[in-house]
């Protein structure tokens, strides 16, 4: 089992900066953050495909 400062410390702060930070955790803030990222991220899933998805 995790210990109690497992549990405790992310949702903590987590917390912290959900009041400090506008639009902290919201969808679709990547691209504030790591713009090159996000972009890199939107290609990726968008060309990728599994073999599966070919029989859907």
């Amino acid at each position: 089992m995790r210990s109690i400062k497992a549990r405790t410390t992310g949702k903590a702060n987590r917390a912290v900066k959900q009041a400090i930070i506008p639009g902290y955790g919201q969808k679709g803030m990547g691209w504030l953050t790591d713009p090159k990222k996000a972009a890199y991220n939107k290609v990726y899933k968008k060309t990728t495909f599994s073999i599966f998805d070919l029989f859907k």
